[in-house]
């Protein structure tokens, strides 16, 4: 009974990554391929399930950055996205506690804060934009 339903969830989990390539159930299909194979061997239930878990575990923590890192290598930035890391100009003065703040990139006018709470930056200054929040760019002094 316990092989059977290994091999199931392998298929399931199969499938699922074939449709959704989120590269997050790959690791666990490899996890119950693992306990397939411990309970086609003979092992308890309770060893399957706890080697399925550590090796799932373990797959995930250990080699999707790797695998994320290989397989989104040609991946478009959107165009939120693609604005981390160039120059903004300050054009309200960025108080983060206030909830105030404007600043503008490639010509487009954009609601601007810091990760510093107490920060504020001047009108007129220029930042690097180090995120984006929702609609507000995360921005930090550019280092002179």
């Amino acid at each position: 009974m316990g092989t059977i339903f290994w091999l199931i969830l392998f298929v399931v989990l199969l499938i699922i990554e074939i449709f959704t390539m989120g590269l997050t159930t790959i690791w666990f299909a490899g996890g119950a391929a693992l306990a397939f194979v411990l309970a086609f061997v003979g092992f308890d239930l309770p060893v399957q399930v706890i080697v399925f878990l550590l090796a799932s575990i373990l797959l995930l923590v250990l080699t999707r950055p790797i695998a994320v890192k290989f397989f989104n290598k040609e991946r478009q930035r959107t165009n939120a996205e693609s604005l981390i890391g160039q120059k903004a100009i300050v054009l309200e003065k960025i108080d983060t506690l206030r909830g105030v703040g404007r600043a503008e990139v490639n010509g487009m006018e954009w609601s601007a804060k810091t990760d510093e709470p107490e920060e504020t930056i001047e009108a007129g200054e220029i930042v690097v934009i180090e995120g984006i929040q929702g609609v507000k760019l995360i921005v930090k002094k550019e280092e002179v």
